[in-house]
């Protein structure tokens, strides 16, 4: 939007404007396609991501990562799967993301 524009509206519009987009930045949730899922727990799936990144200071690639603790209602994933999660209200101390859909079932060894 132009600032023209936004010169022209009365503080009513704007207000009236600016709490739409909150209210529809609010109604987004965070989702990232993942795979490898450990099965710790009955209703608990354990996703760790791995990304290489360069060391800021010595330039050398390093591999961080991050554990993903996702609620499974169904009890359908199994190890290995890939699967979207997204993210929700707090289930439990750890779990904040819940399996959206199951995308790939993990083949058989």
């Amino acid at each position: 939007m132009k600032p023209s524009e936004l010169r022209a509206k009365d503080p009513a519009q704007l207000s009236k404007e600016l709490e739409e987009l909150l209210r529809a930045q609010f109604g987004l949730r965070m989702q990232k396609a993942t795979q490898q899922l450990t099965n710790s727990s009955q209703l608990k799936r354990v996703r760790r991501v791995e990304r290489r990144v360069t060391h800021p200071m010595y330039g050398k690639i390093v591999t961080r990562s991050k554990k993903y603790h996702a609620h499974d209602e169904k009890n359908e994933c199994g190890e290995g799967d890939l699967v979207l999660i997204e993210e929700c209200r707090p289930i439990s101390r750890t779990k904040a993301w819940r399996i959206a859909k199951l995308v790939e079932k993990a083949r058989a060894a």
